[in-house]
């Protein structure tokens, strides 16, 4: 008798949807930009990846949204696609759309109870690692490959925390959403079967 997979196809479909949640996040207001950063929902959807589809899931729906963007389909913030994402400014923060869905699974996963606090919480730690890799890459980028002399990692951080509010609140709005989900059973715990 041959083992079960490890992901059905009912758990590929699921990661598929959350393909399609970040394209669609990174471009319902891509095109206003602050500092040259555009202002996107996904990590709100990396969020909410991890926490109904678990760290295994969340992870292979995020690595399925950046292989599909870096083979040229049009995914990314401002319709873009293709292998000139890596020599972005922001390409920090795509990539730190993974450790997102995972930090937010990994914590989701070891709460007893779901609440709405546990959820803003496995959100919180998923952003900090966000912030945490994308704004040294932002500064890297702009200090070192753009050559900006004056470039300062205060400043760059500073410039950074009107998003840094703004996915705050998004990640409140998400908790709730997926406190809602869970309490009126809209969602199964996905991640339960994926382990």
């Amino acid at each position: 008798m041959s083992a079960s997979p490890r992901f059905s196809a009912l758990h590929i479909t699921y990661a598929a949807m959350f393909i399609a949640l970040m394209a669609v996040g990174a471009n319902l207001a891509a095109f206003i930009t602050l500092g040259g950063v555009p202002l996107t929902f996904q990590s709100a959807v990396a969020v909410l990846a991890g926490i109904i589809l678990g760290r295994k899931l969340g992870v292979l729906s995020m690595v399925g949204y950046i292989l599909l963007g870096l083979a040229g389909a049009p995914v990314f913030a401002g319709f873009s696609g293709g292998t000139s994402v890596l020599a972005s400014p922001t390409f920090g923060f795509i990539i730190s759309f993974i450790f997102i869905a995972y930090a937010a699974g990994f914590v989701s996963e070891r709460m007893r109870e779901k609440t709405k606090r546990g959820f803003f919480l496995a959100g919180t730690a998923g952003l900090i690692l966000n912030y945490g890799i994308g704004v040294p890459y932002l500064y890297f980028y702009t200090a070192y490959v753009l050559g900006a002399a004056d470039a300062s990692f205060t400043i760059i951080a500073a410039g950074m925390s009107a998003f840094f509010i703004k996915d705050m609140i998004l990640i409140f709005f998400t908790a709730t959403l997926a406190y809602q989900l869970y309490s009126r059973k809209a969602v199964q715990p996905v991640w339960q079967k994926a382990a």
